[in-house]
């Protein structure tokens, strides 16, 4: 019973903490539109930095915050990291917005 509440306990502060990543990362405009890039194809942070008028640190900032959200991941290629759009992420907010709109009887 104990292992049963537990694992109930820490489901709900998993998801709490997902979402909060989540809705955190999707907050800030720039977190936006690095995903709309990612979105059509795999680009490196110095790639990404291109596209914006801001410091390199700050978009290594904003990846760091997308990347702890899950909405992006990262893989080494050489001596390039390669950052992608993880949908997945994206697909659970939704059902987790689709939950909430189920009426309870």
């Amino acid at each position: 019973m104990r292992i049963k509440y537990l694992f109930r306990y820490l489901s709900k502060y998993l998801n709490e903490y997902f979402l909060n990543s989540l809705f955190k990362a999707l907050n800030d405009p720039t977190r936006r539109e690095i995903l709309d890039l990612l979105k059509k194809k795999d680009m490196t942070a110095g790639e990404i930095a291109d596209q914006f008028n801001i410091s390199k640190p700050s978009i290594s900032h904003h990846l760091d915050l997308l990347k702890q959200a899950g909405l992006v991941v990262s893989e080494k290629e050489g001596q390039f990291i390669f950052y992608s759009i993880n949908t997945t992420v994206m697909d659970e907010m939704l059902k987790w917005l689709m939950q909430l709109s189920k009426k309870e009887k």
